[in-house]
């Protein structure tokens, strides 16, 4: 039988494939990996005992801190409640014109995270400034100060 064009004449023999080797060897592989792996089962069992499984504890309802250092803080009433975790709050400002000494009435309105709803339309609320929650909400309710009647 020719030599193949792809090969040249002097290139060494292919190594035999794991299917080409004897029986004999192909079962002391298998014999000395099946006892190293049951050995490795052994020692994971002896080394680390089952742990505990952890449940989630549920989230105590802590008080509202005194104040928040570096975050604005903000008082307001709630103009709406509709959204879901979510409220707006309209924030009143007065004071006085610089020129005319004329007292100046503002007001804001902010979209706060109300993670429980629990503040009402009517509830004066105290917020804190937070990280943006969405493209309008930058706000937290920390705590509501007067229900509404």
């Amino acid at each position: 039988m020719p030599a193949r064009k792809s090969e040249p004449a002097g290139t060494p023999a292919k190594k035999a494939s794991a299917a080409r080797k004897p029986a004999a060897k192909k079962a002391a592989s298998t014999k000395a990996t099946a006892k190293s792996t049951a050995a490795k089962k052994a020692a994971a069992k002896k080394v680390a005992p089952a742990a505990p499984k952890k449940t989630a504890k549920p989230k105590v309802a802590r008080p509202a801190p005194a104040s928040v250092p570096g975050r604005k803080e903000r008082r307001g009433v709630v103009v709406s409640a509709a959204m879901d975790k979510t409220i707006v709050v309209r924030i009143d400002t007065v004071r006085s014109h610089d020129k005319y000494r004329k007292v100046v009435r503002r007001s804001s309105k902010l979209h706060a995270h109300d993670e429980h709803n629990t503040a009402a339309v009517g509830d004066v609320v105290r917020l804190v400034e937070t990280r943006p929650l969405s493209a309008t909400k930058h706000w937290r309710l920390l705590e509501v100060l007067e229900k509404a009647k």
